[in-house]
């Protein structure tokens, strides 16, 4: 009669099974196999563990053994399956996917897998096969900048040094301007939302005024000093410091982390600075807004509170902003800055190579 292997767990193979078996973007076929192995090292049998999960004996017989001679990597990694090699997507895959990256159809800034079958002549299954396994998505595009302020790496280090190592006796500020702010009512009702259905909004709307958000953003405790005003000119922006200087204590410095927006050198914003020496303003690069994290806290208001809102005034958009940042300011988290100066550098050098390649090209 032949006896089942045994199964053993280190602490280490029983947490990441367990870890598995519970995951919610773990693979299903990881999952049951999971399961199998640690209900085989508690010692029930194949037959007992096969009802329990209702799979055939032979399939929990194959994974414990499987676990049993090579352990975790036995049940992650499927073994390589027999059959015959797909020889002819071999043959085509080379050239699908240099017509992808190299060439671009006639009529269209880029290719479908149904275009791109017709002028290779090629089932479109095929295509979209060879895609999948290279990781090719021609319908999609990000947007990018590769920033050429001269004075890049100099700014970029001094606000990455800010981030992982502020000042002492100091607070340090992400600041900038969320303007044009619209406040749109729509032309009808939302329909509710319901199962099967998203949310929804009609497509036409009807403008009621702007207003311009200022707000800061500390890196310490992650509190938000903001205001809504009608404009955005150097006199507002004074209006912020002036508010930001009575709000923040007066013995601790203040660094602030902004663009390169024409107001924020204004003469009299460096007059009024200069009176002010406390304030210490740090610009970043241009066509470089990732650096400041403001702009994070910019995302989720306008996902959460700005972009479906219905607002039938100024007055009501802005009475949204504040109850926001309110509800924001009594449980207070700053965003937390990991990347490096050197991997952001090679990072650009990357992007600089590619770009001058393209234009020498």
């Amino acid at each position: 009669m032949r006896v089942a292997p045994r199964v053993l767990l280190t602490d280490e193979q029983r947490m990441t099974l367990q870890r598995w078996s519970r995951g919610r973007s773990t693979p299903a076929r990881l999952v049951r196999r999971a399961q199998i192995v640690l209900r085989a090292a508690e010692g029930q049998p194949n037959t007992e563990i096969a009802q329990e999960l209702g799979v055939e004996r032979t399939i929990v017989g194959r994974w414990r053994k499987r676990f049993a001679e090579k352990g975790l990597a036995g049940i992650e990694k499927d073994a390589p399956r027999g059959g015959r090699p797909a020889t002819k997507r071999q043959q085509v895959a080379r050239q699908i996917l240099e017509t992808t990256t190299q060439r671009k159809p006639a009529n269209a800034t880029h290719w479908s897998t149904n275009s791109l079958a017709q002028e290779l002549g090629l089932s479109q299954s095929m295509v979209s096969r060879v895609w999948r396994a290279n990781g090719l998505k021609p319908h999609l595009v990000r947007t990018f900048k590769v920033s050429n302020d001269p004075q890049f790496v100099e700014k970029m280090t001094d606000i990455v040094g800010l981030y992982l190592n502020p000042p002492e006796r100091a607070l340090v500020f992400c600041y900038d301007e969320k303007s044009q702010i619209q406040a749109l009512d729509r032309t009808q009702k939302s329909l509710p939302l319901k199962k099967g259905r998203c949310g929804t909004m009609t497509h036409d709307y009807k403008r009621n005024g702007t207003t311009t958000l200022f707000a800061a953003l500390s890196l310490l405790t992650g509190l938000l000093i903001g205001t809504c005003m009608p404009r955005h000119r150097h006199q507002e922006f004074l209006k912020f410091l002036r508010l930001l200087d009575r709000q923040t204590p007066p013995d601790l410095a203040l660094h602030l982390i902004l663009d390169n927006y024409a107001t924020h050198k204004h003469p009299h914003v460096q007059r009024w600075r200069k009176r002010h020496p406390r304030f210490h303003l740090h610009f970043t690069p241009t066509s470089s807004s990732w650096l400041n994290l403001i702009e994070r806290w910019f995302r989720e208001i306008t996902d959460k509170r700005i972009r479906r809102g219905v607002f039938r005034s100024v007055k009501d958009l802005i009475a949204a902003i504040d109850d926001y940042i309110a509800k924001h300011n009594q449980n207070p988290q700053s965003f937390k800055w990991t990347a490096k100066t050197e991997t952001i550098l090679e990072k650009v050098r990357r992007a600089r190579a590619v770009l001058d390649k393209m234009q020498t090209a």
